[in-house]
Formats: structure tokens, C-alpha cells, sequence
């Protein structure tokens, strides 16, 4: 339909990006020869349900890796790793197992209290020591809201630690709320009995303190169980999301023996040194030889907080450092601890050295892209630097680069603090995707912001995301529609990224800008805010044109299919598949099993079309029934119609295109659209007919029915045109039967304002008449608490005190009198003697 010129697609030169190796403003990102990419990206650590801040990250990097795939045509060979094995997984999976093993023992009531009082008190010895110095007796469940609130108050209420600095709440607040709150849980617990329902959170941590020695771990399926489930509830919610799936996943507990190797290679070159059966990173050694130590986080260096972060909750215990920086690369396995055998005893990998070693496996010395939370960048990503660039050292050819770009994508907060698993400050991604967000909507959210960019979701940011996923929906049902109206059956059917339209009207022209700002926002460290803001500005440039007389469809066409295109390169559309030419428009919100019907088409068109025909054939009947014998233009449409006919026709102009037994089901339904539609149209013409107000209800209602029903249960609105057929649009049923009951409620609250007007209007009729009834000169008469005396008309004349009444005061119950007065000669008139 339109017509195009072919040009090469968008090069992959060009593209500039924020290298957390080079801060600053964006470097250039220098390609391969052959397009390839290699990106390695950190995984989460199984041990617990997902959450949004998971979500902003990993949906944040497949934005990213998409549109390098898809739209800049690179090969990606993306790798994720699985920790599968981490100080957090032991000391989760070993509570749980002490934990059930602790409720399974016979203990009364008394020796339940006395254990929960003992995990009570140490919980809040570790944790909320502000507690123990709140009064002057013990510490007990009775006097631990006034102890709360005298020692955490005003963390409580929004207010800071006295050792926060800057006067706004942080993680260290937030932390405190999530122990306050497990402190608070405990003590119901024992105030009702109920200790292993409500005070698990603090029973968790003393059990582990007194039996963690005990547990046996030569049997790992403990912690494994708990890894392979947790795994396979990360797959699902990324599948959830529409998040691609990584080309290979790693996981740390099939990769021992490559690490102990690895860690012997790094021993051998001299930056790493046994200590009590552990081996730790030599940093002074390291840079000695000429390398740079913490090259993302140089300022971080000494930050004796995150290096025992970084170590893990057990960092107390590894002794033999020779530095307080030195990291582990292997730790000594200690009672309650999983293990593996190595040189140097039995033990586990470091935290860190699992990614250098599963990286380079994959990815060889060097990768391009390596990717993860900015809450990495230090330690993890700089030892994993330190020790991956010990390994590849070599003497005499200097610094080794393991990592030519670092991606790091930045916090979700909540009122101030990073979500975090360790807070308990998040809404898992299974909650959020069944209360408040589609794989769609979220993903928009998350492409408001830069992926670099810190970011706390606001509710304008939600509505932002809202109004532009309404506007490209309505875009797409609107542009379908006039394709339809105008008859347009084939169009474009494709538009490549690097086609251009004929400047043929200012849209076109339009549109070759708006193409030419979202490829200079994507060359900008892949800006999706900007991007969006392109694609929103030609939307409704397009919906402008489309409103016109003479719109040039053929360029709106163009720039539906392109925008389709977009949205399938953002994953926008999770039903998709690339290169995402072959359909206009995008599928459900989130995520489905199959994608027969609608746009993606149906193997039996006939099966498909009978609801519509059905449909078709109940309207006809009903338009019949109403026997409307006078209107010969209704009765010769009743008779002429035939979409059977014109379906016939249709399917066997598809059958001869060869769609592969593939339908496009809203195409082939419009027959029976068009002739429900002109029926209805018909009808609304001939309420219009005086000669036929005796059936003037029954045909408005059979009018509002088959728009607000019967269509509505098919997915399809009516726009009604003055002078014009009513436009024929594919809607899905959910957002039509809202809209209806939304419409619905609208209806209902109007008559329930006007009923209570009318009411109010009635209550103070009767209240006007009631008071009307009193003569004026009984209207003071009464009142002898502010009076004592009246004249003969009923004035008052003297107080209550026998003071004459003021002169001022005289004038205004004068005034209120003859009021009364009109007001009762009215009530008179109206219904007589009194």
C-alpha cells in the first residue's frame, strides 16, 4: 500500500555507553568484526522468592541485550549464573532443618515460653540494643511496646537513628522497622501461647546459634532442595516477564572443581595464599605486580563494612588474613556447613571467585559485557576483577582486561532504602503481578528511567507508564479500524527498521524524524526514556493525521507497523517473536500459552467465525421481531444481507495466498461485523422516525444491546460516525466490560445524586411549609428563655433578666417577624386556616 524505499538496517556503529570501568559520560562501544557480543550477567542467589528490585534489574538488562539483538543486529552469546551455593543458602536451608526439627520435639507450654523468652532477649541484645536501656527491669514480652516505642519511636514514624547522619532515613532504618517488627510478631507469640506461628523470625537465628554444629551436611540435598526450588521460582517469574532466557546458565555447585583449579592458578602466580585450610586473595601482592585493585570502586577500597559484606555473615571466623582486605577465594568448611574437598582441606568457593571462573569457562579471557546490580560493583565485581585478572596475568605484557564494559543497573528503592531480601522491604514479583502490574506495564515503568539510574516508583510514574501502554492500545485498535473501514486487506504487511516512506503528507516527514531520534536515543547508552518520549510524540502526531479528512493511511499504516516493530524489540509485546514484521499492533499484556486467535490467527476459520456468525444471526432475528414493516430501507437490508457469502469469498482468497492453514481471525469475522453493524446503524436511523415512537423503547434498547453486549462478549466496539457506518474495532473483552461497568456505575451514581437532590429538595419543602404553619405572633412567644415580656403582635419587649430588649436586637426580630409573617400568609393561601 505504501510505498518504500530499502536501506541498510540500523548499523551497530555509532553506539555510545555508561561503563562503570570509565565513569563519566558514555564511551564508545566497540563492536566485534563479526557482530558478536559476549555478556556475561550475575544471577540472583536461590534462596528466596524474587522481588521487584530482581525484576527492574533483569528486565533492565533484556531491554538492553534485546535491542542490541534486535534492533542493531548483534550476535549476543549471553551467560547468567545460578548461586546455588552462598553463606545466605546455608544458613536459610540449615535454620529451616532446625527449625522443623525444634517443633517436632514434645515441649509443654512452659518449656515452649522459656525458649521463645531465651531467642526473644538475645534477638534483642543483637539486633535492638536501644531495648535493654529503655527501663529499669528486664527485657519481657509485658513491657516491650513501651520499651519499643521509648527506644525506636521515631525510626517508627519516619524519623532517623541517632547515628544517621544527613537527617534521612536509610537502610539502616529500614532494617531497624524489620527487626521491630519481627520483635513485635515474637512477643504476641508469647503473650498467646502461639511461639513456633509467631515468633519464627527470632527462634530462627538462637536455634542456629545452639545447634548449628550438629547438623550433618555430608548430605547436601538440605541446601539443594531448597536451591532448586527457589530456581525454578526465579525461571517462572522471568519467564513471567517476558525476560528471554539466557543462552547458558551456570550454577556454582557444578563448577567445584574448575574453581579449585582456578584458585591453584592465581596460588601459583603468587597473589593468593593458604591460612588455616582457606586461601585469600593477596591484594598487596596483586598490585605489586602492576595491577589496580577496586578499578569500579576505588573510593571503597578500605570500607571495612563492605569488605565483611562481601565476605559473608561467617567473615568473623576466617582468620589468617594477612590484610583485613585480603577476600577469601576458598573458605574452611566449618560444622554445619556444606563442603567439598580441595589442596587445602574440605570447604566451599568465596563469593566472589565463582563468577570469574564460570564467566571465563564460558566467555574465554575477555568478554564484552559484564552486567548486575550497582549494590555488586563493590566488592563482588572488583575482587571478581582483582582475581580474574591474577589468573590471566602475565609478566611483561601489563594489565590484563577481563571486562571491557561494565553495566551496572541501579537500585529500586522504597522510601529511601534499596529493596532488598535482607530488609524484607519488597513485593515479590508473583504478588505484584497478580495486585498491580502486567509483564507489560512494569516493564514501561522500569523503561522511564535510565537502567543506570536509581529509581523509586511513584504513583506518576505509574500513571505515566498507564497513559503511554493506553495510548499505543488505542493507537493500534484505531489505525486496524480505519484499515478495515477503508477496505485495506493486504497494506504493507511488513515495514523493516531501515525502510522509508515516501514523503507523500507531514506525517511522513514526521515519521523519518521520529526514526531518525529513536536510533540517536538508543546510540545514547540505549536512553529508553527518551526513546518512549519519540515514540509517544508520533503516535499522536499519527492519531492527528488519522483524524483528518483525507488521511494519508498508507504512512499511518507505516507507522503503526514501525511502532509494532519497537514494541517487539522493547518486549513490549510478550507474544511476540523477531523480526516482529508480520502483525500491526500488540498481543495480551502478559505472557501466554498460545497465541491462536486474534492476530496470531486460527487453524479453522470456521470454528473461529461461528460466534460472530452466531451473533450475526441473533440480531437479525431480533431486528426482524420488532416488526418494523414500514421501513423499507431496514427490511430490504434484513433480506439483502449475506456476509456468508463474503466469508466464503474471503477464506478462499486466504487459502489461495497459502497462509499455511493460518488465519488472521478479526479479518475474517469482519463480514459478520459489518453486517451487525450496518443493522444496528439502520436502527439508529429509524428511532429517529416519528412514525415509530410506539417502538421506540424496544429499539433503543436492542440498539444498546447488541453495542454493549452482545459485541462487548465478542471483543468488538462500536464507534458510532455522524453520517458514516460505525467504526468496527478489535477491543479486548476485559477492557470493554469494564468500561461498560464503569459506564454502568456513572449511570447509577447520577440517578443517586439526583434521587437524594430530589429528596433534599422535598425534606426542605416540608421543613419551609412546617415552619410556615406558625403565626408570627406565636414565633417568640414560646422562647422564654432569652425573653420574659411581648407586645400585642408577639415582639419581644423585655429579656429573660426583665431588661428591655436592645434597640438593635428589637430591629432584627422585627425583620425576622415579617419574614414569618409573608411566610405564613403564603401557608394561607396554600392550604387554608391553620
Amino acid at each position: 500500500m505504501a510505498e518504500t524505499k530499502t536501506s541498510t538496517p540500523p548499523s551497530s556503529g555509532g553506539i555510545a555507553v555508561f561503563n562503570s570501568l570509565k565513569p563519566g559520560a558514555p564511551v564508545p562501544f566497540v563492536t566485534r568484526e563479526d557482530g558478536s557480543v559476549s555478556w556475561y550477567s550475575c544471577g540472583p542467589t536461590v534462596y528466596d522468592l524474587s522481588h521487584m528490585g530482581h525484576a527492574r534489574n533483569y528486565v533492565s538488562t533484556d531491554v538492553i541485550r534485546r535491542i542490541l539483538m534486535h534492533y542493531f543486529d548483534l550476535k549476543v552469546n549471553f551467560v547468567m549464573n545460578i548461586t546455588d551455593v552462598d553463606d545466605k543458602i546455608i544458613i536459610k536451608a540449615r535454620r529451616k532443618r532446625l527449625y522443623d526439627l525444634e517443633r517436632e520435639k514434645p515441649y509443654t507450654p512452659a518449656q515452649r515460653h522459656a525458649l521463645a523468652t531465651a531467642a526473644f532477649l538475645a534477638y534483642a541484645h543483637a539486633n535492638l540494643p536501644l531495648l535493654e536501656v529503655a527501663g529499669d527491669s528486664p527485657l519481657d514480652e509485658l513491657n516491650y511496646l513501651a520499651r519499643r516505642d521509648a527506644a525506636y519511636g521515631t525510626v517508627l514514624t519516619g524519623g532517623v537513628l541517632p547515628t544517621t547522619e544527613g537527617g534521612k532515613p536509610g537502610d539502616a532504618e529500614a532494617k531497624t522497622k524489620m527487626h521491630v517488627a519481627n520483635m513485635d510478631a515474637a512477643a504476641r507469640g508469647l503473650q498467646t501461647g502461639s511461639v513456633f506461628d509467631d515468633a519464627e523470625e527470632i527462634l530462627l537465628p538462637y536455634l542456629d546459634s545452639l545447634y548449628k554444629e550438629t547438623i550433618d551436611t555430608s548430605d547436601q540435598t538440605m541446601f539443594t532442595d531448597l536451591t532448586k526450588s527457589m530456581e525454578k521460582l526465579f525461571t517462572d517469574d522471568m519467564d513471567a516477564l517476558n525476560v528471554l532466557p539466557p543462552d547458558s546458565i551456570t550454577r556454582v555447585t557444578e563448577y567445584v572443581p574448575q574453581i579449585v583449579e582456578f584458585i591453584d592458578g592465581i596460588i601459583a602466580k603468587g597473589f593468593a595464599y593458604e591460612a588455616n585450610a582457606s586461601v585469600y586473595f593477596d591484594i598487596d601482592a596483586f598490585e605489586k605486580a602492576g595491577n589496580t585493585y577496586a578499578r569500579l570502586r576505588p573510593e571503597s577500597k578500605n570500607d571495612k563494612a563492605l569488605q565483611e559484606e562481601g565476605e559473608g555473615s561467617l567473615s568473623k571466623s576466617l582468620a589468617g588474613k594477612r590484610r583485613p582486605g585480603d577476600f577469601a577465594l576458598w573458605k574452611k568448611s566449618k560444622p554445619g556447613e556444606p563442603f567439598w574437598p580441595s589442596p587445602w582441606g574440605n570447604g566451599r568457593p568465596g563469593w566472589h571467585i565463582e563468577c570469574s571462573v564460570m564467566a571465563s569457562d564460558k566467555l574465554g579471557e575477555q568478554m564484552d559485557i559484564h552486567s548486575g546490580g550497582i549494590d555488586l560493583a563493590f566488592p563482588h565485581h572488583d575482587n571478581e576483577l582483582a582475581q580474574s585478572e591474577a589468573y590471566f596475568y602475565r609478566p611483561g605484557h601489563g594489565e590484563h582486561s577481563w571486562v571491557r564494559y561494565f553495566f551496572h543497573m541501579g537500585h529500586l528503592s522504597i522510601a529511601g532504602s534499596k529493596m532488598s531480601k535482607s530488609l524484607k522491604n519488597f513485593q515479590t514479583i508473583q504478588d505484584a503481578l497478580a495486585t498491580t502490574y502486567t509483564a507489560r506495564s512494569m516493564r514501561i515503568v522500569f523503561m522511564l528511567s535510565r537502567w543506570n539510574d536509581g529509581l523509586e516508583i511513584s504513583p506518576d510514574m505509574r500513571k505515566q507508564a498507564s497513559s503511554f501502554e493506553n495510548t499505543l492500545d488505542n493507537f493500534f485498535t484505531n489505525v486496524k479500524a480505519r484499515l478495515a473501514e477503508a477496505g485495506v486487506s493486504s497494506g504493507l504487511q511488513k515495514l523493516s527498521l531501515g525502510e522509508t516512506v515516501e514523503a507523500k503528507s507531514s506525517l511522513a516527514a514526521e515519521f523519518e524524524q521520529a526514526k531518525a531520534d529513536l536510533d540517536a536515543a538508543l546510540r545514547s547508552s540505549f536512553d529508553t526514556p527518551a526513546a518512549l518520549q519519540v515514540i509517544l510524540r508520533l503516535v499522536r502526531n499519527a492519531n492527528v493525521s488519522m483524524s483528518e479528512p483525507s488521511a494519508d493511511l498508507s504512512t499511518i499504516e507505516a507507522v503503526a507497523r514501525w511502532v509494532t516493530k519497537i514494541a517487539g524489540v522493547f518486549g513490549l509485546d510478550p507474544n511476540a517473536q523477531p523480526p516482529y514484521e508480520s502483525s500491526l499492533g500488540w498481543g495480551p499484556a502478559n505472557p501466554t500459552a498460545s497465541a491462536a486467535g486474534g492476530a496470531g490467527g486460527i487453524a479453522d476459520p470456521k470454528v473461529a467465525v461461528q460466534p460472530y456468525s452466531g451473533v450475526f444471526a441473533k440480531v437479525k432475528g431480533d431486528v426482524a421481531a420488532l416488526g418494523l414493516t414500514t421501513e423499507v430501507a431496514l427490511n430490504t437490508l434484513l433480506a439483502e444481507l449475506r456476509p456468508d457469502a463474503e466469508f466464503a469469498l474471503l477464506e478462499k482468497e486466504l487459502d489461495d495466498n497459502n497462509n499455511n492453514g493460518r488465519y488472521d481471525i478479526e479479518r475474517l469475522a469482519l463480514p459478520f461485523l459489518r453486517a451487525v453493524s450496518s443493522l444496528r446503524d439502520e436502527l439508529r436511523r429509524v428511532v429517529t422516525n416519528p412514525d415509530n415512537k410506539d417502538k421506540k423503547a424496544a429499539v433503543l434498547a436492542l440498539s444498546d444491546r447488541i453495542r454493549d453486549y452482545d459485541l462487548v462478549e465478542l471483543g468488538v466496539q462500536l464507534d458510532d460516525q455522524p453520517d458514516r457506518p460505525s467504526l468496527i474495532k478489535f477491543v479486548p473483552v476485559a477492557k470493554l466490560v469494564a468500561a461498560r461497568e464503569e459506564k454502568a456505575a456513572a449511570v447509577a451514581e447520577k440517578a443517586r445524586l439526583k434521587e437524594e437532590a430530589q429528596r433534599a429538595r422535598e425534606k426542605a419543602e416540608e421543613e419551609k411549609w412546617a415552619k410556615a404553619k406558625t403565626p408570627p405572633q406565636d414565633l417568640y412567644r414560646n422562647n422564654t428563655a432569652d425573653f420574659s415580656a411581648w407586645d400585642a403582635d408577639g415582639l419581644p419587649t423585655k429579656l429573660a433578666d426583665g431588661s428591655d430588649v436592645p434597640k438593635t436586637q428589637s430591629k432584627r426580630l422585627k425583620k425576622e417577624w415579617d419574614r414569618q409573617k409573608k411566610l405564613h400568609e403564603s401557608y394561607l393561601e396554600k392550604f387554608g386556616s391553620a
